[in-house]
């Protein structure tokens, strides 16, 4: 689905990302994790061309992202960040409603789907939909953040930090959702977060960087119990070594001879 074929970025002389190699599947839930300064945000930002690479090539379906208009490309990838970034004189109907509608869908279809994500998120249209964000809690509209995303049904949606402003019960609730909400649109995500108790929850995949460079990639039970290296045991941390994990992605285990992994929400 995406590849990075030996992509680097150098700024001022530095380079951030070295030589990187790396491929994300289709469907996944890819979660991009490591210290501040590792490189997670900048790989993210080249999907969309935010950032353009210094070397190398990316591609999205075996396409050359640079060959290709950058306007046209991110309308068709959703983006959520952490500041949400809902427009304030709209309402909520309307900003979840905007790519679509830039992209000239038809207006019957699309006014139904921004309905069917508001019910996904367990937000009455009836209720919230001529609201305006103002009128929302910081929980309400990140919800929003997220299904605007979803509007023009984009086959890849970028997610950068988009919970960690929030309290710790809003952000496990939606984490909880969101873990939900994927399993039915089966979409691929690509989501960087500083919290490894947010990549083991979510993730089909963590992808660990330091310095420019993965360190180490492959799914959470992998990490978890064979880290690679003392860096990587070091940021896990050694409670989170001791403790089983808590995937919601994982399907349930058998109980004989293998370690059982209990599923994080109902």
């Amino acid at each position: 689905m995406i590849a990075f074929k030996n992509v680097s970025k150098t700024y001022n002389g530095h380079q951030i990302i070295k030589q990187l190699d790396l491929k994300i599947h289709g469907g996944e839930l890819f979660v991009m994790i490591g210290p501040s300064g590792c490189g997670k945000t900048t790989t993210m930002k080249m999907i969309n061309r935010l950032i353009e690479p210094s070397s190398g090539t990316i591609e999205i379906n075996g396409q050359d992202i640079s060959r290709q208009d950058p306007v046209e490309l991110r309308r068709g990838i959703g983006y959520v960040i952490q500041q949400i970034g809902l427009f304030p004189h709209m309402t909520i109907g309307q900003n979840v409603a905007l790519v679509p509608k830039l992209k000239k869908m038809d207006p019957a279809a699309y006014e139904k789907k921004v309905d069917e994500l508001l019910d996904m998120v367990g937000l009455d249209p009836k209720v919230y939909k001529n609201r305006y964000p103002a009128q929302l809690s910081g929980g309400q509209q990140q919800r929003v953040g997220v299904i605007r995303a979803l509007a023009a049904d984009p086959p890849i949606i970028l997610m950068d930090e988009p919970f960690s402003a929030l309290d710790p019960i809003s952000r496990e609730q939606l984490q909880d959702e969101f873990v939900r909400l994927q399993k039915a649109i089966h979409k691929t995500i690509v989501f960087v977060t500083h919290d490894m108790d947010e990549a083991l929850k979510i993730a089909d995949r963590i992808c660990l960087m330091q310095g420019g460079i993965v360190v180490q990639l492959g799914e959470p039970a992998d990490i978890l119990h064979r880290p690679a290296s003392d860096f990587v045991t070091d940021f896990i941390g050694p409670k989170r070594l001791k403790t089983p994990i808590q995937n919601t992605n994982l399907p349930p285990q058998p109980s004989h001879d293998v370690i059982q992994f209990q599923p994080g929400m109902s």
